[in-house]
């Protein structure tokens, strides 16, 4: 029998999957995506490259300054731009911040799907603490315009530092709280262990990326593998796990929020000793004729930017490669043999956000 499972569904988020189901087992199932489409790629053609920044950070909003970073790094190599140090200091530190921010938002969307309620209240009520650091840094809660090409708007308050390691400190410390109530769960571990297998070879060859992808053992992230902002200047590890289901692909958002942390902590301690000067240079206001692609590593993986100039204040052509929309492919994988009820776990553990995947 033929189901529709979403967009109405409250577990789809406004995704659809199309099921082929034999009684409660999956036969196979394809996802739907289209629902929440917004013609972003379009739409930048009929603006000026500084009009784009707020237009694509609506792409995913939980992690808008990770979307506008990949933006706005394209465009400063389309102009021949070099970025104040200050400048990549801080575009390093909020980056993680909306990471935490993002990852938290998930943690707790996934959780309750496997039926464990505290998720709900614990990474929403810690996730305010890291939307107040972003707030004050930015001046905004959800997508920030924060991020320009040249640099950022404004540098940060003096009693943002104080602020970030006492947020920090507390995190830290209650992250373990987190794995006693979610990751050490009898019942969420009989969910989640062996439920969803993505074997390292089937990652590769479909194509995945981020969590999902380091969930089945690869090793991969654009901040170590072509380092941009300053990341390249601090130590952090990228944690991967080998079973490949998706406990693991949740276990590495939990060991990612940690490493996180880390990063900030030393980014902060820098930008503590350093010596206040600019933030941004003054960029022209056409590009010359040419394109580029630039790449970052947002919260749900590798997230890609192709930017093409015909010499003007618009972009010719702007195109996005979404980690979304590259691990719907690993959905359609993973549902086959599954059962129903473990549809949203499956759906949910590969970080699929469907404003990401439609564009």
């Amino acid at each position: 029998m033929r189901v529709s499972w979403g967009p109405q569904h409250p577990a789809s988020g406004q995704l659809r999957l199309i099921l082929n189901v034999d009684g409660d087992v999956v036969v196979s199932g394809r996802p739907d995506i289209g629902y929440t489409h917004r013609g972003i790629e379009k739409l930048a053609e009929r603006r000026n490259y500084l009009q784009i920044v707020p237009l694509v950070e609506r792409v995913a909003n939980i992690d808008s300054f990770n979307v506008a970073l990949g933006y706005v790094q394209g465009v400063e190599e389309l102009m021949g731009v070099e970025v104040p140090e200050r400048a990549r200091l801080i575009r390093t530190v909020v980056g993680e911040i909306n990471r935490i921010i993002s990852h938290l938002y998930w943690i707790a969307l996934y959780h309750v799907g496997a039926g464990l309620l505290t998720a709900i209240m614990w990474p929403i009520a810690d996730r305010e603490l890291f939307v107040d650091l972003a707030e004050m840094a930015t001046g905004s809660r959800v997508t920030y315009y924060y991020i320009i090409p040249g640099g950022v708007w404004r540098d940060l308050p003096t009693d943002f530092y104080k602020r970030a390691i006492k947020t920090v400190d507390y995190f830290e410390r209650r992250l373990k709280d987190y794995d006693d109530m979610f990751y050490r769960s009898g019942l969420y571990e009989a969910r989640a262990r062996g439920v969803g297998v993505l074997r390292r070879s089937d990652a590769i060859r479909i194509g995945a990326t981020g969590p999902t992808l380091r969930g089945s053992g690869a090793k991969v992230d654009v901040r170590k593998d072509d380092p941009y902002a300053a990341y390249e200047e601090f130590e952090f590890d990228i944690p991967t796990e080998e079973a490949g289901d998706c406990y693991s692909r949740a276990r590495i958002w939990f060991r990612e929020l940690r490493e996180s942390c880390f990063i900030i902590r030393q980014v902060v301690r820098r930008l503590e000793g350093l010596p206040r000067g600019s933030i941004r240079l003054r960029v022209p206001l056409t590009a010359p004729e040419g394109e580029v692609y630039s790449r970052v590593e947002s919260s749900r993986g590798e997230l890609g930017f192709y930017i093409k100039s015909a010499k003007g204040a618009r972009p010719y052509r702007l195109k996005m490669s979404t980690p979304s929309f590259r691990n719907a492919h690993v959905v359609e994988h993973l549902l086959e043999g599954a059962k129903v009820a473990d549809v949203p776990l499956i759906l949910h553990s590969t970080y699929i956000f469907p404003l990401d995947a439609d564009r």
